[in-house]
């Protein structure tokens, strides 16, 4: 019996080594990954000065300014968006119990976005322009942001409303999703109808995800809000494996199922608020990362978690970099990849009708 348990505990220690050794290939990758998008685009630098370079050593003047001012930025908002896209699907996947729950299947990000263009156009919380570099500017994050993240919560509040109906399937939630989706799709319509040319050039170019567009600060206040919600998802993992079992075992262990999943949502939903709002709305990362990473390190949310950060961060990052080397000197917005890659993934979910 000894050598039994003894055998059993080996062989977990070493199915969790595995998996650890996944999430630290994963953190390794996307470190190199980081290093060469900094280092391409229509100026080419080398890696190693690009080390350098972020070491505090100043190879170049013109290459210094390049790095620190224009592609560190972008590369750490591309990993900061696609860690806190990743773990928002995760996290929705787990308290709805929807294999095709994410903040853009679940019309939450079009939403975001309305409530972000009504804060632009209508309470003038940003300034638009015919440059396609600054085409919206947002001169108060606070307000945009609160505005998005409340009609976030709008659909939000209906899809957790639909998941209290007994025998509601995923499929039927995604519908409503895509009703959602599409009703708030009208309002920015509606509201760019009624704008000048200016402001509507803009905001049809904003609402293509890109995170070329993100500043130092607006990239502080993104980390700020992913950094905090990851830490949150990360201390209630438990409660997120009780949930997977169903919601009478998990109520069964102490979990109070109502009240995790009102939570895990309003905080998926400030994550999806603030992305959208400083970004713009980049679909299916949050779909396709979780289901990639459960490949990997199966659906134990103490490696998903984590797991799924690193995989959305390099995901975003591959096709950002991807974006900006396809039609040099011009960058293309990173949502567009992300939906070619996304499209075919979400349609492969609906039609195998079961959790990966």
């Amino acid at each position: 019996m000894r050598f039994q348990e003894g055998d059993i505990a080996g062989r977990y220690k070493e199915h969790t080594a595995k998996k650890k050794t996944y999430i630290l290939t994963g953190l390794v990758l996307l470190l190199v990954v980081a290093v060469l998008s900094i280092a391409t685009g229509s100026v080419d630098i080398p890696p190693l000065d690009v080390v350098r370079t972020l070491a505090g050593y100043t190879v170049s003047t013109t290459w210094n300014s390049i790095i620190w001012n224009v592609r560190l930025p972008q590369v750490l908002t591309a990993i900061v968006a696609g860690a806190g896209l990743a773990v928002t699907g995760v996290v929705m996947q787990s308290i709805l119990r929807n294999p095709l729950g994410s903040p853009f299947t679940l019309g939450i990000s079009n939403a975001a976005a309305f409530g972000a263009a009504f804060s632009v156009i209508i309470l003038g919380s940003g300034s638009t322009s015919s440059s396609v570099g600054d085409a919206v500017t947002i001169n108060n994050p606070y307000v945009t942001t609160v505005a998005a993240f409340v009609f976030a919560m709008l659909v939000t509040m209906v899809i957790l409303g639909f998941s209290k109906i007994r025998g509601t399937s995923p499929e039927v939630m995604i519908l409503v999703g895509v009703a959602m989706g599409s009703l708030f799709t009208a309002g920015t319509m509606f509201l760019q109808y009624f704008a000048d040319d200016v402001q509507l050039s803009s905001m049809v170019f904003w609402t293509f995800g890109d995170t070329a567009r993100a500043s130092w600060e607006e990239l502080g206040l993104i980390t700020a809000i992913v950094g905090a919600s990851m830490i949150y998802f990360t201390l209630n993992r438990w409660k997120y494996n009780a949930i997977d079992a169903g919601d009478e075992t998990a109520k069964g262990l102490g979990v109070n199922v109502e009240r995790v999943r009102l939570w895990g949502m309003l905080w998926a939903s400030l994550v999806t608020a603030i992305i959208v709002a400083f970004l713009g709305v980049i679909g299916f990362v949050g779909l396709i990362c979780p289901h990639m990473t459960r490949r990997l390190v199966g659906d134990d949310h103490r490696f998903l978690l984590t797991g799924s950060m690193v995989m959305g961060a390099l995901l975003l990052l591959c096709a950002d970099t991807t974006a900006r080397l396809m039609i040099q000197p011009y960058q293309l917005p990173v949502a567009v990849l992300t939906s070619f890659l996304g499209a075919p993934t979400f349609i492969y979910l609906i039609l195998k009708g079961r959790r990966i």
